[in-house]
């Protein structure tokens, strides 16, 4: 059975279901290999009726064999690459109802919010993301759908709850105390944690996010204050290693960055006020930064508009533009940088406009997006899959008119967009 999600144009945007399709034939003027940091012609992709490639050729070399009922996809001039990688999304959030405007709604509706935003998500390139704290085990919930065809995104790496500390960034500090809140979130102490890694990989959990230090968008505490103290970061950094899973770690804060560090750590988000040991710890641990640094100009233009606290607006003010010296300094330092946008706390599907801001501090088009790409799949323990276009990885492709290359702003407007060989947009003919 197959059945259409949605029309663009001509084409139909459609996902598999139950049944095999064709293999799909890619063709287009060029391709970029963000790996090898090279652009090529003429490729030519083909995709099995399992999502995966099942060979590349390029140039002039032989044309692979071709199944006789497969699809062609010709994209014509442009150039095509890897599906994009997010690091750092919230999928069920939505910024225009920031600070108490969220308590309008039930539970549920933020499920609801995140098929919209899945949707947004991979239709501008994303076709894979990290998401790194959902209530109610929502991510978990959204990813079911979209793998059995239900609703269409990207292919999702959930975290559930983002865990922290009582009073910390991952509680809900902006009640009085007769307000009762369920906070199955919260724990105290390195067992209490440990159990607490254990029961959100039960419950679905495949990376492990933690606050480590205060937040911007917290009402009560400080952005850079260290929160968890060294044994219970160690505590989930061993369990969640032990049972074969990555931490991320969100820490503003110097000392909350180096002792997530020195802990084993496996990304450090934000990563704000990171210093020249941190940048050392990071290099001898092998953890990457993985730091939002576009979202500063859409939190002081539409904050308050969209009802964030005046708390969190002045702590922005003070970290945004340290956070973008920290982007470069860490990135001149040789520590291993990620693409991660924290989309949830400004608008999803403009993801790729953070690339033109890593570009303006320090890093090349080229880095920025093999931060997206390769180096990406490789931190989310996912290269055997995704972030490079070769046999054997998912056929998620997106195209671009022009040369990401030279102008990485090219990346916000994708001409086209496969997830597993399948169609999710393309040009309206």
């Amino acid at each position: 059975m197959k059945w259409t999600l949605a029309a663009f144009g001509a084409l139909a945007a459609f996902a598999a279901t139950t049944s095999a399709y064709t293999a799909t034939v890619v063709t287009a003027a060029h391709m970029f290999d963000p790996a090898k940091g090279v652009t090529v012609d003429n490729p030519v992709v083909v995709i099995g009726d399992n999502g995966r490639i099942m060979s590349l050729s390029t140039g002039n070399a032989a044309r692979p064999q071709i199944p006789a009922d497969a699809k062609r996809v010709d994209m014509g001039d442009v150039t095509i690459l890897p599906g994009l990688i997010d690091m750092h999304v919230h999928l069920t959030s939505d910024p225009t109802l920031s600070g108490y405007q969220g308590l309008e709604y039930t539970d549920n509706f933020w499920t609801v919010v995140g098929v919209a935003n899945a949707k947004k998500t991979v239709g501008a390139g994303f076709t894979t993301v990290r998401n790194v704290g959902s209530g109610n085990y929502d991510d978990v919930a959204l990813k079911q759908g979209i793998e059995h065809g239900y609703v269409e995104g990207p292919r999702i790496v959930p975290a559930t709850y983002a865990i922290g500390a009582i009073g910390g960034h991952c509680d809900a500090t902006e009640f009085p105390p007769s307000v009762t809140i369920p906070s199955p979130q919260i724990a105290t102490g390195a067992v209490a944690f440990r159990a607490l890694v254990r029961t959100l990989r039960k419950n679905g959990a495949e990376v492990i996010k933690v606050c480590m230090t205060g937040g911007v968008l917290s009402k009560t505490d400080s952005v850079g204050a260290q929160q968890l103290a060294y044994d219970e970061i160690k505590a989930i950094v061993d369990e969640a290693h032990m049972l074969g899973m990555r931490v991320a770690v969100h820490a503003h804060g110097t000392d909350g960055i180096n002792d997530a560090l020195r802990a084993g750590v496996d990304t450090i988000e934000h990563a704000s006020l990171a210093n020249e040991e941190s940048f050392k710890l990071a290099k001898a641990h092998g953890a990457s930064f993985d730091m939002d640094i576009y979202n500063d100009d859409y939190i002081m233009s539409e904050g308050v508009k969209n009802g964030v606290f005046p708390e969190s607006l002045a702590k922005e003010k003070v970290i945004g533009r340290k956070q973008r010296e920290t982007f470069r300094a860490a990135h001149a330092a040789g520590v291993k940088m990620l693409f991660g946008t924290d989309a949830g706390v400004y608008p999803h599907g403009d993801n790729a406009r953070q690339f033109a801001t890593m570009v303006e501090w320090g890093m090349t088009p080229v880095e920025a997006i093999r931060a997206a790409t390769s180096d990406a799949a490789i931190a989310l323990n996912r290269a055997d899959d995704v972030g490079q276009l070769t046999p054997g990885r998912y056929g998620d492709i997106i195209a671009v008119a022009g040369d990401p290359t030279r102008d990485v702003r090219v990346l916000q407007h994708p001409v086209w967009v496969l997830k597993g060989g399948q169609i999710v947009t393309g040009p309206v003919r």
